[in-house]
């Protein structure tokens, strides 16, 4: 049983904001709790009870309500014992029940892979965490108090808790504004990945203070004497970097520690906001600032809620120091987060702690959309570690509304952080009013505009810049839904061309046969069975022959009759590809390789690179150019061309007069030889147009021989 002592300070503590019945209840439940964990021990030794105490006792300095703290005491009793949800649920009530829930990992349920089993973890608490806040502030205490008794675990899991720490958890608690938690989590993480590298710069820093203890007494007195003078109520105080901080700024700015100066610091509290520029004012006049080192986190809040106005000053004997200047409202939402909401709840018209309420919300939110676009939990997890970037960026609205975003954000990241819409339908962006790339890096500060047009789309290049997880998972919603239109089409024609190899009429008009089929595939819906055959899931064949047989109607197969080519418009540009190895274009005799998981890739009719791979090719199918067929399409001309100066340059000049567009070029001279072989991938609508380029280049005299490689 945990200590006497430890359970009368803690209940003691929770009488100074809870009302006794709620005090009654937190009883209870650690009664039930140690029941219930009765002959359970941690690794250290101590009885089991010991840490949802501790996780508990943790929670009640943020001063959470009841219920939470309740939830706190029974977060592993589903997990660990017995106890069924239901009966936390009749004990406690229902709250109670659904945060312990939350916190339940998904043990019952068998994963493939660890990693597979944590991001579904991740998932379940992530979505609980966006219902009710208080989940991930139990399970953030829960980490706290693992990390601090790390110790007794087997290296290889000290290792890996570490670093799923460092990775999540620490970037939660900095996104929802638990400033103190964050660091100590950080912290704590680097001293079990890097226990050398911890070592050693802790001592570093504990030098450090002893010798700068002159200079920093000498600073403080001076900054509350000059305050004093100036008719303004402050408490100063003094800060050190923590370790892990120390370490990420000599990793980005490439420092030795000795270069470190700004390892101690100050922050200094006011009464309201003027006080804060006024003593900004005050300590100008007193230091020398470091130029571009001013941050006004009053004016434009971090996207946590966090406000604060950052200075650098040249201290005594030019030692940089670095000053936070906060009301004492400010302070209580930069170290309590969005935990203040419980602490300082019956505080009236607290604007500061609504904006960061408000912002955490709409995190929150997105966590929901993004779920719902998520084909899985890896995927979801990763779109979440996206929107977890300790540093952002503010930009402007045309209207002069403020947008947080992480930093390496781009105008497609703010398209999408605008409307889905208008992230769908950007076509270019305009930052301080001039075109930019959509792929560039916004900057702090920077005006964005963003242009669209009705007929635009996302592209996938796109995934390959954004930063946000919003925006990378609205994409990828967008072109899994495009894929799978795409494949459904495809599907409908081959398994036309199936039927009609079998002798049936066509696709059967009756419902009845597609809802037997239906169940029989365990699907929901006809179009997910002709999508399944579009990407090659399932063979058009076998499926056509169920089709008919749950029709109950078994045509004889009539050898006699053609298989109708599948028809190719040029517009399937996800469910269809067209081989690199002999680029078919419009007019060229074609074959379709039908490959599982790829869908259909054209190739022409006698592609060397398809016949070597004989068997191992995927299923033939016959295919044949519609007659509307429209785009522009790749082929690649091969040239050997005399050396000469200027000929590169005549040589596109033909290809672009003759209305094609250049992709790449590469070109080789042969040692010896005084010919250069050139080859050039081009874009053109058919193979009259590509024809007609082959004529224009014929023209010029130094191209000795001209040739279409089909491999």
């Amino acid at each position: 049983m945990a200590a006497t002592s430890e359970i009368a300070d803690f209940t003691r503590h929770l009488g100074h904001y809870l009302r006794p019945a709620e005090v009654a209840l937190v009883e209870t439940a650690y009664s039930f709790s140690e029941a219930a964990h009765r002959g359970q021990f941690r690794r250290t030794g101590d009885p089991y009870i010991t840490h949802p105490l501790a996780v508990a006792s943790i929670l009640s300095e943020w001063r959470l309500d009841a219920q939470g703290v309740c939830a706190a005491l029974l977060h592993d009793v589903m997990e660990d014992t017995a106890v069924t949800k239901a009966e936390i649920e009749l004990k406690f009530g229902k709250a109670v029940a659904a945060l312990v829930d939350g916190l339940s990992k998904l043990d019952q349920i068998e994963f493939q892979s660890r990693e597979e089993a944590q991001a579904e973890n991740f998932r379940k608490m992530l979505l609980a965490m966006a219902k009710d806040i208080r989940v991930i502030l139990i399970k953030l205490a829960d980490r706290l108090h693992n990390m601090r008794t790390i110790d007794v675990m087997e290296p290889d899991q000290r290792q890996r808790i570490a670093q799923e720490t460092i990775d999540i958890f620490a970037p939660i608690a900095n996104r929802l504004g638990l400033n103190a938690l964050y660091q100590e989590l950080q912290d704590l993480a680097f001293r079990q990945l890097r226990p050398l590298r911890y070592r050693v710069l802790a001592k570093a820093i504990k030098a450090a203070r002893g010798n700068r203890r002159e200079v920093v007494g000498k600073m403080l007195d001076a900054i509350q004497a000059r305050l004093r003078a100036a008719g303004i109520e402050a408490q100063v105080s003094g800060r050190e970097k923590t370790v892990f901080s120390v370490h990420k700024k000599m990793l980005e700015k490439d420092l030795s520690f000795s270069q470190v100066f700004d390892i101690y610091g100050f922050r200094i509290l006011v009464n309201d906001v003027t006080s804060c520029y006024a003593a900004l004012g005050v300590l100008h006049g007193l230091y020398k600032p470091y130029p571009g080192k001013f941050k006004d986190y009053i004016a434009i809040p971090k996207a946590n809620g966090y406000q604060s106005l950052h200075t650098t000053l040249f201290g005594p004997y030019g030692t940089p120091v670095e000053i936070q200047i906060r009301t004492q409202e400010m302070h209580r939402v930069a170290e309590a987060g969005v935990a203040a909401h419980w602490l300082y709840k019956d505080l009236p018209d607290d604007k500061d702690l609504a904006q960061a309420q408000q912002q955490t919300h709409h995190w929150l939110e997105s966590l929901l959309e993004i779920q719902s676009e998520s084909r899985d939990s890896s995927e979801f997890l990763e779109h979440v570690k996206g929107d977890l970037f300790p540093d952002e960026i503010y930009v402007f609205t045309p209207k002069g509304r403020i947008m947080a975003l992480p930093r390496g954000a781009t105008p497609v990241d703010f398209a999408y952080a605008v409307h889905t819409d208008i992230g769908h339908h950007c076509v270019a962006a305009k930052v301080n009013r001039d075109l930019a790339p959509l792929r560039s890096a916004l900057r702090n500060g920077d005006q964005v505009e963003i242009v669209t047009s009705p007929s635009a789309k996302p592209n996938a290049s796109w995934l390959s810049f954004v930063a946000t997880g919003k925006a990378r998972s609205r994409i990828r919603h967008y072109l899994k839904s495009l894929h799978q239109r795409e494949s459904a089409q495809l599907g409908e024609r081959m398994l036309q061309q199936a039927l009609a190899a079998l002798g049936a009429s066509g696709l059967p008009d009756s419902g009845v046969h597609w809802d037997r089929l239906i169940k029989a595939y365990s699907v929901r819906t006809r179009q997910e069975v002709l999508a399944d055959i579009g990407t090659g899931r399932r063979h058009a064949f076998v499926v056509a022959q169920a089709l008919i047989a749950a029709g109950e109607r078994q045509p004889a197969p009539n050898p006699g009759s053609s298989r109708t080519p599948i028809s190719l418009d040029g517009v399937e540009r996800v469910a269809i590809q067209y081989a690199k190895c002999c680029r078919p274009v419009p007019g060229d005799p074609i074959v379709g390789e039908f490959r599982v998981g790829q869908g259909m890739i054209v190739h022409l009719h006698d592609c060397p690179v398809l016949h070597k791979r004989g068997p191992e090719a995927g299923q033939i199918l016959d295919v044949a150019w519609s007659k509307d067929v429209e785009g522009d399409f790749d082929a690649g001309i091969r040239l050997v061309v005399a050396d000469q100066r200027g000929v590169l340059a005549r040589v596109a000049g033909a290809i672009a007069e003759a209305e094609a567009n250049i992709e790449n070029v590469s070109m080789d001279r042969p040692e010896g030889e005084t010919v250069v072989h050139m080859f050039f991938a081009i874009q053109v609508r058919d193979r009259r147009h590509l024809a007609r380029v082959m004529r224009a280049l014929r023209r010029i005299t130094e191209v000795q021989k001209i040739l279409r490689p089909k491999s």
